[in-house]
């Protein structure tokens, strides 16, 4: 297969069909923008099988995803996108970011979810942005914006009461959305995993996602491990 791009995360490969792309989860843990870096064995396991289930809810619901099916432990095929670059942070719980900027202390729950904007971009840190922004630098339309905001909407609804389910709470999630190559219509792409949200555990608040090695607070794998166990409960 020809390696078409390769993240912090995933190795993407071309396939015999131009609209389908090969996805190839790696077992790298980043954070803090690359500058703290890791192997753990086992994750790219665990953040495939978890974002393809999580795709697969999301499918069911009828959320217009990139997520084709699921070919191995650590593979994926998924339809190829042009990547809007946008990073959507839908936030239910105050934490990370929201809390230091603002001032807050962490763990309060917020009257509505908050929907933020970030410039996807290493270089300058993924700056938070706003619509204007977005419009001004032509990221994505106006049409598009307000489509990406109410299917990040629906998202937040449906997983929060999928983890909900499981004895979890959402407190906040990353996502990204594309253009389809074939169509050119707007889809949820990236992933949905422990790396792109904050999972909490409702009754000890106990983290299930990458703040874990963003702190040091425990092995990541393990961690990730028994979320996946929770979440295969699910139907």
């Amino acid at each position: 297969m020809q390696l078409l791009y390769e993240g912090k995360a995933k190795k993407i490969f071309l396939t015999d069909d131009p609209d389908i792309l090969h996805v190839q989860y790696k077992d790298h843990a980043t954070a803090f923008n690359g500058e703290k870096f890791a192997v753990l064995p086992g994750k790219g396991r665990l953040n495939n099988l978890i974002s393809s289930k999580i795709f697969e809810v999301l499918s069911e619901k009828n959320v217009t995803n990139h997520f084709v099916k699921s070919l191995s432990e650590t593979e994926q095929l998924v339809k190829a996108v042009d990547i809007i670059p946008i990073e959507v942070v839908v936030r239910n719980v105050t934490a990370g970011s929201l809390a230091k900027r603002l001032g807050l202390e962490e763990g309060e729950t917020l009257k509505s979810p908050i929907i933020e904007f970030y410039y996807k971009n290493d270089e300058l840190g993924d700056p938070l942005i706003n619509d204007d922004h977005i419009a001004m630098m032509e990221l994505a339309t106006s049409r598009q914006l307000n489509a990406i905001r109410l299917a990040a909407q629906e998202v937040n609804t449906i997983l929060t009461r999928v983890f909900d389910d499981i004895g979890i709470m959402l407190v906040d999630f990353k996502l990204e959305f594309g253009t389809l190559k074939s169509n050119g219509e707007l889809v949820l792409a990236d992933e949905v995993s422990p790396d792109t949200c904050r999972l909490w555990d409702k009754e000890t608040r106990e983290k299930f996602d990458k703040d874990v090695f963003r702190r040091d607070l425990g092995d990541l794998p393990e961690v990730y491990e028994k979320l996946l166990r929770r979440l295969e409960g699910v139907k």
